[in-house]
């Protein structure tokens, strides 16, 4: 039986994390391939860190969480990152919590290395994203300041992320989609359209999540 998706997103990001070595850059902005397993592993095994993750005000927790594995080995680090933990552990919570995040970072690392090329997944996992999308497109695209539409570029399917007037059309690949909403300025090959205005307005748009 095949792995969930973010079980096989979670093996291949700590493969590479191993091969490129803790000081490769990340997409994150000044962000190390280990600052990059330290943010993960603080969002699964630390409650009150995971909350500073989302609520600036509590920022200094997740710092507090961060700094015990200061000192660790990198390898280690690692490993244990391999396996969810925390209700993490629990299939349904991994497979809702974790699909996106660990698209999301394994592209943040490939994307940081030079020469890096865009991935084809396998269709089946493409329609799972767009799948999840759809489900909590009003969370993922909460930042959008204006009226917006995503449409796949394979199928065509839309939905719309932003209810308004005139909205924008984002059309591309749904991982590439993804990574935008998360507000990754490396999403590639996107089409915008829409009023001027409000197309700059998207471009503009901090998405960061």
């Amino acid at each position: 039986m095949t792995a969930p998706l973010s079980r096989r997103e979670r093996a291949d990001l700590c493969d590479l994390a191993l091969e490129v070595g803790a000081d490769s850059p990340t997409l994150g902005s000044g962000w190390t391939a280990r600052d990059l397993v330290v943010h993960l592993l603080v969002r699964e095994r630390s409650a009150l860190g995971a909350a500073g993750i989302t609520i600036s005000p509590l920022a200094g927790l997740t710092e507090r969480a961060s700094r015990r594995y200061e000192g660790r080995e990198y390898a280690d680090l690692v490993e244990r990152l391999r396996s969810p933990g925390g209700m993490f552990a629990l299939p349904p919570v991994d497979r809702l919590a974790n699909t996106f995040e660990y698209v999301v970072h394994h592209e943040d690392l490939r994307r940081g290395l030079p020469g890096w090329t865009p991935r084809t997944l396998d269709p089946a996992d493409v329609d799972l994203l767009w799948t999840q999308l759809r489900k909590g497109v009003a969370f993922v695209a909460r930042k959008l300041p204006v009226a917006t539409v995503l449409r796949r570029a394979d199928t065509g399917d839309a939905v719309v992320a932003k209810k308004g007037p005139d909205p924008v059309t984002i059309t591309g690949d749904v991982v590439e989609l993804v990574l935008f909403l998360f507000g990754r300025d490396a999403a590639h090959g996107l089409v915008l359209e829409g009023p001027d205005e409000a197309v700059a307005a998207v471009r503009a748009a901090d998405l960061g999540a």
